[in-house]
């Protein structure tokens, strides 16, 4: 599915994406991250804030690409993730393993699926590599939104 499709059924808006929203959310996705490397944090904690710099990360790509998620529709998560491939081009076998990771934050939080350090781990590796990724395409591919 690509993004105009994604438009025309309502999972996604046109935006015109701004310099400064974006530098807003790079200074977030970083905070995030910083908050999830602290080992004092419970592994929840850590897994959660890594979540949300990748939340962060897709929701840039998809401003630089013209869009916004229909955050009061259900399933924008999903929807921000499975774009990854048509924002920044990463493979199949990355958005499944960021999606897995939606999955499991779900199950805790509305289930109170426990979070193990292992998991906490991978989640940050797999932010911080797409924090890596989105500064690298914005740089070549949209550096009008970096200011």
């Amino acid at each position: 599915m690509s993004l105009q499709n994604l438009s025309k059924i309502g999972q996604l808006h046109p935006h015109e994406a701004r310099a400064d929203e974006v530098a807003r959310l790079l200074a977030a996705a970083n905070r995030n991250l910083t908050d999830a490397r602290r080992g004092e944090n419970s592994a929840e904690t850590r897994f959660d804030c890594a979540y949300k710099a990748i939340m962060q990360c897709a929701l840039i790509a998809l401003m630089a690409a013209g869009y916004r998620p229909a955050s009061n529709a259900p399933g924008h998560h999903q929807t921000m993730i499975q774009s990854l491939p048509l924002t920044l081009g990463i493979s199949d076998a990355t958005w499944i393993t960021l999606d897995g990771f939606r999955k499991k934050r779900n199950q805790n939080d509305y289930l109170g699926v426990a979070i193990s350090q292992a998991e906490a781990q991978e989640v940050i590796a797999q932010a911080t590599s797409l924090l890596d990724v989105v500064r690298s395409h914005l740089k070549s591919h949209h550096p009008r939104v970096l200011g």
